[in-house]
């Protein structure tokens, strides 16, 4: 028994141990181009406005969206033809990140299609308010298996390929709501508390192959699905807590997000950056 413990921790080690990463030199946003991109929930609100700057920046860019009727497809389609007009190539398909055959079937589809890949935004989330006490297994499931679970699924399926060029960019969309509880959503706050410990996670196990992984928190963003249901009063009350008295913009996030796919942001990893126009504080 113990000479299995000892062989299963050198096989570990000889898996995790890589020589000492070297950064790249400093490059702005346009020495992104003809990189490739997979952008997960990317037809609406952040994830848009997320595909749409990365694209600008020349990074060739392949989505997904969830397939739930003949509106999301045109929707998708529709994205794509505008990110084409920025002469970079799109790869765009469905596929529910729950499912982790589905995203190992995506992951290798781009691979093929666009050659490589190199950044990754986990971006699709879902929400199902209620207070817990009236909350449904199927309420909780759903929001927990979408924002966890299916940031987990696509973790999984492009770490090898990130770990074998060494080199990689990994932002992963948390909330605000995954550093201060709100009453209501219970499934969604412990959803994102727990992508925050898996960004903080991944950082450290990705970290020795030259891989950058961090979160941002988006405050309450204009236009986006989740927002949509969100009762005028608690916008009203999120734009008064909001240190700079306005809700967010997408592009805000987006923005942010660019910047940490940059060589600009190469020695920030495993941390969560807040984009709330100061909420938390």
């Amino acid at each position: 028994m113990k000479q299995e413990v000892e062989e299963a921790l050198e096989q570990l080690i000889e898996e995790t141990a890589a020589p000492e990463p070297q950064p790249q030199p400093f490059m702005e946003s346009r020495g992104l181009r003809g990189r490739v991109a997979i952008v997960t929930g990317g037809s609406r609100g952040i994830g848009r406005a997320v595909v749409t700057e990365l694209a600008a920046s020349g990074v060739d860019i392949a989505f997904t969206f969830l397939d739930d009727g003949g509106p999301a497809r045109a929707e998708a389609q529709e994205v794509a033809r505008q990110l084409r007009q920025m002469e970079v190539r799109v790869v765009v398909e469905p596929c529910d990140v729950r499912e982790s055959g589905d995203v190992r079937a995506f992951v290798r589809h781009v691979v093929e299609e666009l050659g490589g890949l190199h950044i990754v935004i986990n971006n699709a989330g879902t929400s199902l308010d209620r207070a817990l006490w009236h909350m449904s297994d199927h309420e909780w499931e759903a929001v927990m298996r979408t924002n966890l679970d299916g940031v987990f699924n696509v973790l999984r399926a492009t770490a090898p390929h990130l770990r074998a060029q060494e080199w990689g960019k990994i932002v992963n969309i948390a909330s605000v709501h995954g550093i201060r509880p709100e009453f209501g959503i219970a499934n969604y706050v412990a959803s994102k508390s727990g992508l925050i410990g898996l960004t903080r996670a991944a950082a450290m196990e990705l970290g020795p192959r030259n891989i950058n992984v961090n979160a941002v928190a988006p405050g309450y963003i204009r236009t986006t699905s989740l927002t949509e249901r969100v009762p005028a009063e608690i916008l009203d009350r999120a734009r008064e807590r909001s240190a700079l008295g306005r809700l967010g913009d997408p592009t805000d996030v987006a923005q942010v997000v660019l910047f940490l796919c940059s060589e600009a942001a190469r020695h920030i990893t495993g941390t969560v950056l807040p984009v709330d126009g100061g909420y938390l504080l």
